[in-house]
Order: C-alpha cells, then sequence, then structure tokens
C-alpha cells in the first residue's frame, strides 16, 4: 500500500513572508481607505448632522440609515468597523512581541 502523503504543513504560517504578501496586505488597505473617502463624499447625511469633523461623523453615523440609501449604509459599517480593524491588528502585534 502507497503512504499517504501529507499535502497540508503541519506549521501553517510560519514561513518566510515573501513580498507578494506585503503587496496584497498594503493594496487592501489602500483599497479600504479609498472605498472609505468615496462613500463619505457620496454619502447624503441628514440635514440635521452634517459633521466638520471625524468626532462628529461617528456621532452623526447612527442616523445615516435613515435615507435607506445603500452608500450610506456602507459609510455606517465601514465607519464603525474600521477602529474594530485597527484595534485587532494593533492586538496581534502585540501579542507577537510577549511570545
Amino acid at each position: 500500500m502507497k503512504p499517504r502523503v501529507n499535502r497540508f504543513p503541519t506549521h501553517h504560517g510560519y514561513g518566510e513572508v515573501k513580498v507578494s504578501r506585503y503587496m496584497a496586505l498594503y493594496v487592501a488597505q489602500l483599497g479600504w481607505i479609498a472605498l472609505g473617502v468615496y462613500l463619505y463624499r457620496t454619502a447624503f447625511w441628514p440635514s440635521t448632522c452634517t459633521p466638520d469633523n471625524l468626532f462628529e461623523a461617528y456621532a452623526c453615523s447612527i442616523r445615516l440609515p435613515e435615507s435607506g440609501q445603500w452608500r450610506e449604509a456602507a459609510l455606517l459599517t465601514w465607519l464603525w468597523s474600521t477602529p474594530i480593524l485597527i484595534a485587532l491588528e494593533i492586538s496581534r502585534r502585540v501579542g507577537r512581541s510577549q511570545d
């Protein structure tokens, strides 16, 4: 009987990080920021709450879906998911230095 070949490495994720992974990461980050800029510029803010800075945008963001349009709902999602993604990346990097 032929021995079974393990097609999947047992140490997945411990290999050398090549340039293509960095490029994919940076392209994805630039795309995420570009998406946020596009949504921020094209979204319709309610007349009772028009933000002038980032802090006001978060305060007014809960009222974005009132218009029922997809851009406003997507901007709300983008605004609130971005800090979570940043916190996850920071915790990943801090957790790595403790090992």
